[in-house]
């Protein structure tokens, strides 16, 4: 199979779907690899790098006309002239973007495989997993940034002096997202409170870390009275494949302390605070209501090295798999399966039907193979 590796063209995104190593490996399985010129630049790896691994460097035209394409990124405007009929894989979070995004892909025919809707045999989100753990770690470290003075934060730091722990950080959600923020916070040596459903997965972390973390089940109540006395509160809200609900209300905002921070990393799917809304790298954050708000939509891509590694590392078995058994393949693994957004002019994921108000336009996967 032709496989075509594309250039992130996101605001920042250095990030590039598939590490010299891993085209090796894909020529080595017999499938031809185009790279478009530049792609890997961004995290370290250069063009002769990919050519030595036996693939071969062209235009964008040419990578996006192979039949299965690989980026990391949901294709922006300006690339909906290159979609056809063919395989896209990539983070779609379709829910949470314009559905302009999702007209294009079914206008163009493409089968459209996204990242974080893949689940593996247990139920979980291999491809998803590695870019929330980067996430959750950053989200601290950012949310603590923005609290200093000269950033227009409270001038609270987080942190541990001397014996005390200083600043709260609240964190909605007890997945990847949220226990790799709870551990940077912790770490830190903030007071962290988390807010989740599963108590008993918050003992297991407490085993892991024990130190200043409290669970807290998460309800409208206890989610207003944890935000209202919080320096930085982070969203880690996920509803696999649908838009996340807005937990923290605007009302719950305007209650928080003045130069507090609010880091939304739910915001790919549109996001859990409802005063957020997308920013970039460039442009990070706005204030309203006097609260900080980071809603930037690639939060990974600050950190584009382990980034795509790390993201090559979780997704090249299933590159393998699609580009050795085509679309057989996915269809015949009922978790890979899932990862199907749109296929033939349809969408095949019930929940970003839903949310996008496009039932009219949903048919399962199953029913088109």
């Amino acid at each position: 199979m032709k496989i075509g590796v594309i250039k992130e063209i996101k605001d920042k995104e250095n990030r590039v779907a598939l590490t010299p190593s891993g085209a090796g490996t894909l020529v080595q399985a017999g499938h031809d690899v185009l790279v478009e010129h530049d792609a890997g630049t961004g995290s370290g790896f250069g063009n002769d790098e990919y050519t030595a691994a036996g693939a071969q460097i062209g235009t964008a035209a040419e990578a996006w006309d192979a039949e299965l394409v690989i980026k990391v990124k949901e294709p922006l405007e300006q690339e909906y002239g290159f979609l056809k009929d063919n395989i896209l894989f990539t983070y779609l979070h379709l829910a949470g973007v314009t559905p302009s995004l999702t007209e294009a892909l079914l206008t163009a025919g493409t089968t459209a495989i996204a990242y974080e809707t893949v689940e593996d045999r247990h139920g979980g989100l291999p491809l998803l997993a590695p870019m929330s753990a980067i996430a959750g770690n950053m989200a601290a470290t950012v949310g603590a940034w923005y609290l200093a003075r000269f950033n227009g934060g409270r001038g609270i730091q987080l942190g541990r002096i001397l014996d005390e722990r200083h600043g709260t950080v609240t964190i909605i959600g007890d997945g990847i997202v949220g226990r790799h923020a709870a551990f940077s916070a912790d770490g830190m040596g903030a007071n962290v409170i988390m807010l989740g459903k599963d108590s008993a997965r918050f003992e297991h972390l407490q085993q892991i870390r024990p130190g200043g973390m409290r669970f807290v089940e998460s309800g409208p109540d206890t989610i207003e009275e944890a935000v209202k006395n919080s320096d930085v509160v982070i969203g880690a809200v996920l509803l696999r494949g649908s838009r996340a609900p807005h937990l923290v209300t605007e009302a719950m905002v305007k209650r928080m302390q003045t130069g507090a921070v609010i880091v939304d990393v739910s915001i790919d799917q549109g996001g859990c605070v409802e005063t957020s809304r997308p920013t970039s790298h460039s442009d990070p954050v706005f204030v309203k209501h006097d609260i900080i708000h980071y809603c930037v939509t690639n939060m990974p891509g600050a950190y584009p090295r382990t980034a795509t590694i790390a993201l090559d590392t979780a997704t090249l078995p299933y590159v393998l798999k699609l580009a050795d058994g085509g679309m057989p393949a996915v269809s015949g693994d009922p978790g890979f399966g899932k990862g199907v957004n749109t296929s033939r002019g349809r969408i095949t994921c019930k929940p970003v039907a839903e949310a996008l108000g496009m039932m009219g336009a949903y048919t399962p996967l199953m029913e088109l193979t």
